[in-house]
């Protein structure tokens, strides 16, 4: 009798069953392999976040966002398509700290069943580790609609939003472990150009002659910026948008610019003019001199493709444009951030 191998069958018909068993595992693990090395599927919800795990993820992570330009995050409410590209993700990355409003709901729901990450949360409690200090130290408290609760902007400080790089890292190394190394050095130099920045935007509003440094919005999105370069924030609506600015309202701010002498407000990209034209109105019906300085990115990002569609870009722009309108010289940009302008074709 011939000699058989112990694992090879004797027979055509239990040859040709071992040879399918045998391909339906290798088919197995080579989609296995795929799933692990495919870029990760990252749903996200605001423009900000979207942009910092791009730049940490890089061709390990495929990310898309559901607020776009000009979409103001506390009042959005999501869609039948949202929550179905939230249920298929792998990740989901939102701000946290209520930030989303309505959509929060959604969160909490989809947060058992699918990896979740608070990246503003994550980001404050990284930066009160670093100080030693309480998790809550580097949030401010929220007002009006928001009281007992932290205020959700922490991308508008540099410094601060840097805390969130590797908390996105560690996030997508935790699912696709082979990008490890390199999701997490791609956060160090990204934490990196927004220290640079943070730096630049500090010694920009220092050139604003100190009486003229009060910033005046349209809802009250800039007290970690006000906070991060050293400027006196009042909006005319709350943290939220979601109440409307009343008539005393307008008037307080009305007196407010009147008594600082600022020469110019602002309005914001997500929320009517209106607002600030009323606050504008109020001032010029009593005789002062202020003008509108520009329109600020606060709760959403320019449009794709331009330089104000991603952070580092809006943060900018925000800098300038303030500087700018309270009387203040520009510092020259830095060289950390040399290869960003040149990408973008700015000086």
């Amino acid at each position: 009798m011939p000699r058989t191998t112990p694992n090879h069958p004797r027979t055509p018909r239990a040859r040709a069953a071992w040879i399918v068993t045998v391909t339906l595992a290798g088919l197995l693990t080579g989609a296995a392999w795929a799933q692990a090395t495919a870029p990760l599927r990252v749903v996200t919800t605001t423009a900000m976040v979207a942009d910092t795990v791009r730049e940490v993820g890089g061709a390990c992570a495929d990310v898309v966002h559901l607020m776009g330009p000009g979409i103001d995050p506390h009042l959005y409410r999501a869609s039948a398509g949202d929550v179905d590209r939230l249920g298929r993700a792998e990740l989901i990355v939102h701000n946290g700290l209520g930030l989303e409003g309505q959509l929060g709901a959604v969160l909490d729901r989809l947060g058992s069943r699918v990896p979740t990450l608070a990246l503003a949360e994550a980001a404050a409690e990284a930066a009160a580790a670093g100080a030693s200090a309480d998790a809550d130290a580097a949030l401010l408290d929220g007002e009006d609609d928001y009281a007992g609760r932290a205020d959700p902007h922490l991308w508008l400080d540099a410094e601060l939003w840097s805390h969130a790089a590797a908390a996105a890292a560690d996030a997508i190394a935790a699912l696709r472990p082979d990008c490890g190394d390199g999701v997490r050095a791609q956060a160090a130099a990204y934490a990196e150009r927004l220290l640079a920045l943070d730096a630049w935007a500090t010694a920009s509003v220092a050139a604003v002659p100190e009486a003229r440094r009060t910033l005046v919005t349209s809802h009250d999105a800039f007290r970690y910026f006000g906070r991060a370069y050293g400027l006196a924030v009042h909006g005319v609506e709350g943290i939220s948008t979601e109440s409307e600015a009343s008539i005393a309202d307008i008037r307080a701010t009305a007196d407010l610019v009147l008594a600082t002498g600022v020469p110019a407000i602002f309005v914001e990209s997500t929320i009517s003019p209106r607002t600030i034209e009323a606050v504008l109105a109020a001032a010029r019906d009593r005789g002062g001199e202020v003008a509108i300085g520009g329109s600020l990115y606060g709760d959403a990002m320019g449009e794709a493709g331009t330089p104000e569609g991603t952070l580092i870009g809006m943060l900018r722009h925000n800098v300038i444009t303030i500087v700018t309108a309270l009387g203040g010289q520009v510092a020259p940009w830095p060289d950390a951030l040399a290869d960003w302008a040149a990408a973008w074709n700015l000086p």
